[in-house]
């Protein structure tokens, strides 16, 4: 089994240092893409951090998204984790393969994560954990897929831009309550585990990061109705400046024309105690909820 190799080994990567990397691709013919977004984290100390918020025992099966040419793979199966990556880059793929070509406890599968987890998904079984250091750019569209296709495994861990992870872990009334905050809200329990420096990661970026730890609430909302539920709330949210009802009301796709009629929105609310004029950043996901299922038995 090919366990996280010493950097001192013959062609495998020295992970702490952009200059070992920067050499890697030019050998390799490779070229980060600023189309991915990608930034490697070179802070071991960082990526030992990232694992231990992941509480995954030895012999776990853990999906990592985004790992670029291996840094937290090499330390994952290190740990005696199982782990199958989701890669997008051809380049960085055929980099993965030479570099842990052999080992039965890793498993790539190439492309876009979002078009590729539900297929893994229905051939390996759900995993035990995820982990990432996702995108900047694809961040909000793969946490948002996740959720809204209810593979929730008990920890994922995940490394976004720190805007991102305040909407994620962000509560009624304050500035960065989202949709996103709503739908991450109603499926899982998110705290922001630590800032990561831009010097922690190579190339530099001009923004802190955030790791944010995610974990399925006990008593999901809208479980039986993610989507249609997500949907209704993105029409909430459309407006910051106008009241739920009327961006309800204005809402031209993704939500059925019964939900949008005004005389239906303005009992819903009278009936849950909730003022006419209440804007959608003002309520709880579980407040938000309660509307919608009232809606739809309207």
């Amino acid at each position: 089994m090919l366990a996280h190799m010493p950097n001192t080994e013959p062609g495998f990567p020295d992970y702490d240092s952009p200059q070992a990397l920067q050499s890697l691709l030019a050998a390799e013919g490779l070229a980060m893409s600023k189309r991915f977004g990608q930034n490697f984290l070179v802070d071991r100390r960082a990526r030992e951090r990232v694992l231990e918020e992941l509480k995954a025992e030895s012999g776990m099966r853990v999906w990592e998204i985004g790992p670029g040419i291996g840094a937290m793979t090499a330390l994952a199966l290190d740990s005696g984790l199982a782990v199958t990556a989701f890669e997008i880059d051809h380049g960085f793929s055929r980099l993965l393969c030479r570099l842990f070509d052999g080992n039965p406890s890793f498993r790539l599968v190439e492309g876009d994560f979002v078009d590729t987890w539900k297929a893994e998904l229905e051939a390996s079984g759900a995993p035990d954990r995820i982990f990432g250091n996702l995108p900047y750019s694809a961040a909000n569209a793969i946490v948002a897929d996740l959720i809204e296709g209810e593979l929730l495994p008990p920890r994922m861990v995940f490394t976004v831009q720190k805007e991102a992870g305040l909407r994620m872990i962000a509560v009624p009334g304050s500035k960065d309550y989202s949709s996103f905050s709503v739908l991450c809200g109603s499926a899982c329990a998110s705290k922001l585990a630590f800032d990561l420096s831009p010097r922690s990661f190579w190339p530099v970026p001009r923004v802190v990061s955030s790791v944010v730890r995610m974990q399925p609430r006990r008593v999901p909302v809208a479980a039986g109705d993610r989507a249609g539920f997500s949907a209704f709330v993105r029409a909430g949210f459309s407006s910051r400046r106008k009241t739920l009802r009327n961006n309800v009301r204005a809402a031209d796709s993704g939500i059925a024309p019964s939900l949008r009629r005004g005389d239906a929105l303005a009992g819903a609310l009278e009936a849950l105690g909730i003022r006419a004029d209440v804007r959608a950043e003002a309520l709880a996901p579980e407040e938000l909820a309660a509307v919608y299922e009232a809606l739809k038995r309207a």
